[in-house]
């Protein structure tokens, strides 16, 4: 994209900043909500962003809903569906394992992304399979310590896995979309989608979606403006100064991030194994995105946008 290059100015770097912190305060904000059922966070929290979203495509941005082939409009819906699967899975892991354990595990959804890539029929650079190894070896580092405390843990280690793999077929269909359409018109489709998707799945399994007290409500909105507005929509708009590897890597943050929060503000203190085994996927997974690098950009593998 035009304006991209290695001199970035003050304001590029303090939004970089502002967007790590909106992505890593997403775990510990919905782990805070322990009075929210997992798949009514998840509803509002894309119901709000959708809206949000919804606001900017009316007030400027019609002509890029009318403009969406139907393919594209198949594609997006698609990605939404894959999208409230990964917010239902890993907003359940947030409730049975750590936001430590949770956030890192979900992130190994970069790891899947190059597995698709793999089976679609592209060749995959040596460095990626060293990266996906560190990455599982990190993985099984921290399901270890949290599978010797419950197996409740273990469930949610599993929840969390699976929200990885939903990310994965997310980020990679919504990439080919991306390739035909803008930001805006994909991400009012998908996150719409996703919303009716969850509130079908509430409505299925009885779950409330109101009733909740202040606090429950005032957490939900903070999880909206955090992670959806100031984490989304900030790395959303660096894309155009900065290459998708480079917030790739900066969004990879996001998990020592988050275990940061969960211990100072929710006294989540995990064992040191955990911050090696966060350390390990870490290390894998810059690995994997600097050696996709080299792909082009439209072949390199996205970051996690939780």
């Amino acid at each position: 994209m035009a304006g991209r290059g290695p001199n970035l100015p003050l304001s590029s770097i303090l939004l970089v900043v502002i967007g790590i912190v909106g992505v890593s305060s997403s775990g510990p904000l919905m782990a805070a909500a322990t009075m929210v059922p997992a798949l009514a966070i998840s509803f509002w929290r894309t119901g709000l962003g959708a809206l949000c979203v919804g606001g900017v495509a009316v007030a400027g941005h019609r002509g890029d809903l009318r403009h969406l082939a139907r393919r594209e409009w198949v594609r997006s819906a698609f990605a939404g569906i894959m999208l409230a699967g990964h917010f239902a899975a890993w907003t359940s892991a947030l409730k049975m394992t750590s936001v430590a354990s949770a956030t890192a595990l979900v992130s190994l959804q970069v790891a899947w992304v190059v597995v698709l890539a793999r089976f679609s029929g592209r060749t995959i650079d040596t460095r990626v399979w060293v990266g996906l190894a560190l990455s599982l070896a990190g993985v099984l580092v921290v399901s270890g310590v949290d599978g010797s405390i419950s197996t409740r843990a273990v469930a949610g280690d599993l929840l969390a896995l699976a929200g990885g793999v939903f990310g994965a077929v997310y980020i990679s269909v919504g990439g080919r979309v991306r390739e035909h359409t803008t930001t805006v018109a994909y991400t009012v489709v998908c996150y719409t989608v996703c919303a009716l998707t969850l509130a079908a799945a509430c409505a299925v399994g009885r779950i409330p979606l109101t009733g909740f007290d202040a606090r429950s409500w005032g957490l939900i909105v903070a999880v909206t403006v955090s992670a959806q507005i100031l984490g989304h929509s900030v790395f959303n708009h660096l894309l155009a100064v900065m290459s998708p590897t480079l917030v790739s890597m900066l969004l990879l943050l996001e998990v020592p991030g988050a275990a940061l929060l969960a211990a100072v503000f929710l006294g989540q203190a995990p064992p040191i194994a955990v911050y090696a085994g966060v350390g390990l996927i870490c290390a894998g997974l810059v690995l994997v995105v600097r050696a996709r690098a080299g792909a082009g950009p439209r072949q390199l593998v996205e970051a996690p946008l939780d």
